[in-house]
């Protein structure tokens, strides 16, 4: 489980394949201080740690994952969001995530307004997932609030701390980014459709 606040950013070091799997060896200042076998959220995508060194971890991405998420067009260089599992003692600052992304959504809007971003996707709604105006929202394992929702579309607002210490940065129109829906909307709408 996580919150949905990212703790840091990673550099995709190294891919490397391995059968129908993908290898992702990331550097970051939150390296040193993981585990093997630990659950790090990956730009929303909870994946276990598989190898370590002093300055960078390895995780596996199977198929499946690949298929779901932009996990599959990572590059050497880029940067992806990282967060570790929520401690259950602590605050929850961002909301319920499980590190599951549903789909991916493809950017269509990145406009700069006065103090802040205004970002809005489109997401493929044949799934039955959707959101809700002031409903939370995981773009890239950020906890974000929706606003202006449609079927299958929906706006976020980024502050400058967030676009600064995320990805965000480098998204643009055209770009995928990984999508988890809010648990309660999804058990609801699973509900509602039996």
């Amino acid at each position: 489980m996580f919150t949905g606040i990212i703790e840091t950013l990673g550099t995709v070091k190294e891919i490397n394949g391995e059968g129908t799997n993908l290898h992702f060896t990331i550097e970051s200042d939150l390296s040193n201080e993981l585990k093997i076998d630990q659950s790090v959220s990956h730009n929303g995508v909870c994946l276990t740690v598989v190898a370590l060194t002093d300055t960078t971890h390895t995780v596996t991405a199977i198929q499946e994952t690949l298929e779901k998420s932009n996990m599959q067009y990572l590059n050497q260089g880029m940067i992806v969001n990282l967060e570790r599992c929520m401690q259950m003692n602590g605050r929850l600052d961002g909301h319920i995530v499980q590190g599951h992304v549903d789909q991916t959504a493809v950017c269509v809007l990145r406009q700069e307004l006065d103090g802040s971003w205004e970002y809005r996707f489109k997401y493929d709604s044949s799934n039955g997932n959707v959101t809700v105006e002031k409903g939370s929202v995981c773009v890239n394992g950020i906890s974000l609030t929706v606003v202006n929702s449609t079927v299958d579309e929906f706006s976020v607002f980024i502050i400058p701390y967030t676009f600064e210490h995320t990805n965000m940065q480098e998204v643009n129109v055209g770009d995928t980014v990984n999508l988890e829906f809010d648990i309660i909307g999804k058990y609801v709408a699973r509900l509602l459709h039996q």
